[in-house]
């Protein structure tokens, strides 16, 4: 794409209105800041879009809306009339425009004579995939950017099943939108039009009602310590109204939630980078924990669909759990609490992320429950579990990755923050109403099945050039990886781009029953494993390492000793 040329198109174009083209002209002569906004279109794929908000190609903004949402609205068409009456249902978080681009959005659809189903305001992410079930619409749309910092904002696409679209819908989506030559091919009509043509509805309270009815359901059990002291923040984004809702109609009586987070701010003025995963996001939370002598401290990200937590030690101070450790967790109340209920379906199954830790998978193997394996994200752990349940391979119960991603049930086909803030919450209850914390059920988990230790290291490289770098990352790591880390051997690797495993000690080479992704996955001999894999929606190279121990010490060793020989391979690359 010759940037210039496009810039130039746009800056001199009166389809876009004078703000726009006032905010290029300030860009006249910074080539560097021009060629990033220019060089390409954001990439749409099965995560949808995600970018920072500003005027350009690669930026976040109405116009580039509006042409995804045609791309996807000329799909919608070739699929019938049936799908264009079905609709689309569309909801939004708190950040900057994203009101103004699920609008567009909705017009957009409505223009083209799609039934577009818009939220009245601010609605979690879950609560989207329970409304495109519940109103059986062909696809749904969320405006978010998720936990990224408050310049970003995002675009996820969800099909008829509730969980975002696999590459089978992305691709003929994205070739849709790639079609889209010129801009004013897009249909737009106004709010009024859409309404009267019945093409437009507002989605409200009803809805909420009936989600929030349906996370109920999902208790376990009503012998718990209710009393329990929590502290709860929703960053500023869309938890706020629906997590402390399902508490409070479950009985919790001690909820304090955050002031200076309670209420939406785009500019997420008290954390900065709105990600709960970060423990620094807690300081106001535990802050709050200490004034309130709160046991327990939980925090949703600003779409509501990834939740952590922190736990108050002996010593009065707050011990964070990783997104393992959690679901860890979930995983021993879910399962028991069904077993001690006589709810436990037959033949129950989890599904977790290639990049997930093995604690949980231990903790369900001790219940018969079976662990399988999906690549990273929501749209494949949901996408697992419905092709299991349809070749009859069982009765889903769970989903987890480590990055702090839940859900349990049937009726939201992604994380889910609400649910897993009521089982956590309802978790930390039933264990203090047994004289434990969280923290000594974690601890009584290591004793039983082992020191799981883990790692997760990010490294971020923005721009054209850091795109490059990750890219001689993968490469060489592909060709040169570590076959001794320390006194362990690599037994088995995994290359998911090409779909092969190779086993090291039977020199077998077979194919991955994973679907192909830019993913390797290594195996050690003493039961650590390890990961590496560029990030679907950040400038990241991401590397998950997992190790396993007789004793805390021996576990946080292996660790040390598999950052250091893996870090410094991926760092020679230049």
């Amino acid at each position: 794409m010759d940037y210039m040329k496009v810039y130039e198109e746009w800056l001199n174009n009166d389809y876009f209105d004078e703000e726009t083209r006032e905010e290029l002209r300030g860009l006249k002569g910074n080539t560097k800041e021009i060629e990033d906004r220019f060089y390409r279109s954001l990439e749409f794929g099965t995560a949808g879009l995600r970018g920072k908000i500003a005027a350009g190609t690669n930026r976040m903004n109405k116009y580039i809306i509006a042409q995804v949402t045609q791309g996807l609205a000329n799909f919608i068409v070739e699929n019938g009339k049936e799908a264009m009456n079905r609709g689309v249902a569309i909801a939004y978080d708190c950040r900057h425009y994203s009101d103004l681009f699920a609008k567009t959005a909705a017009l957009v659809l409505a223009a083209n004579g799609i039934k577009a189903y818009l939220f009245e305001g601010l609605r979690p992410t879950p609560e989207l995939s329970y409304t495109v079930r519940r109103l059986n619409t062909i696809s749904g749309i969320v405006v978010t950017a998720s936990h990224n910092p408050r310049d970003y904002n995002g675009y996820k696409v969800y099909w008829e099943d509730g969980a975002q679209i696999l590459s089978s819908i992305a691709n003929p989506i994205t070739e849709n939108i790639n079609n889209i030559k010129d801009f004013n091919e897009i249909k737009l009509i106004s709010e009024e039009e859409a309404k009267a043509k019945g093409l437009l509805v507002i989605l409200g309270k009803e809805i909420d009602d009936e989600y929030i009815e349906k996370v109920k359901s999902l208790s376990l059990r009503e012998d718990i310590d209710k009393d329990i002291n929590i502290v709860y923040t929703p960053l500023n984004g869309t938890g706020n109204v629906p997590v402390r809702r399902v508490l409070s109609e479950r009985g919790f009586k001690n909820i304090y939630v955050v002031p200076e987070q309670e209420n939406p701010d785009p500019d997420f003025t008290t954390v900065g980078y709105p990600n709960p995963e970060d423990v620094k996001a807690f300081k106001y939370a535990e802050s709050l924990g200490k004034k309130v002598n709160a046991e327990l401290l939980i925090a949703t990200d600003p779409d509501c669909d990834r939740l952590a937590i922190m736990v108050k030690d002996n010593n009065g101070e707050y011990l964070a759990f990783n997104g393992n450790q959690t679901g860890a967790i979930l995983i021993k109340y879910i399962v028991e609490g069904m077993k001690d209920t006589g709810n436990l379906p037959k033949n129950p199954f989890i599904v977790k992320s290639v990049v997930t830790g093995d604690l949980g998978k231990a903790i369900a193997a001790k219940y018969g429950v079976e662990t399988y394996d999906a690549l990273t994200g929501f749209k494949n752990i949901c996408g697992k579990a419905n092709e299991l349940e349809r070749d009859s391979k069982g009765k889903f119960i769970f989903g987890y990755e480590e990055s702090i991603g839940y859900v349990a049930g049937d009726f939201v086909k992604d994380k889910d923050g609400v649910i897993s803030s009521m089982l956590l919450c309802e978790a930390a209850a039933y264990y203090k109403s047994i004289g434990k914390t969280l923290i000594d059920v974690l601890n009584e988990v290591y004793e039983e099945f082992g020191y799981y230790r883990e790692n997760l290291i990010s490294l971020v490289l923005e721009g054209i050039e850091g795109q490059g770098r990750i890219a001689r990352m993968m490469k060489v790591y592909r060709e040169e990886f570590p076959k001794v880390l320390g006194d362990a051997k690599l037994t088995k690797y995994v290359d998911l781009e090409i779909g092969k495993v190779w086993d090291l000690v039977s020199g077998e080479e077979k194919d991955s029953d994973i679907p192909k992704s830019d993913v390797l996955k290594f195996y050690l001999d003493d039961g650590s494993w390890y990961a590496v894999r560029p990030s679907g929606t950040e400038p990241k190279i991401k590397i998950y390492m997992y190790s396993k121990g007789k004793t805390l010490e021996e576990s946080q060793n292996k660790l040390k000793v598999m950052e250091e020989v893996i870090m410094g391979k991926l760092h020679s690359v230049q």
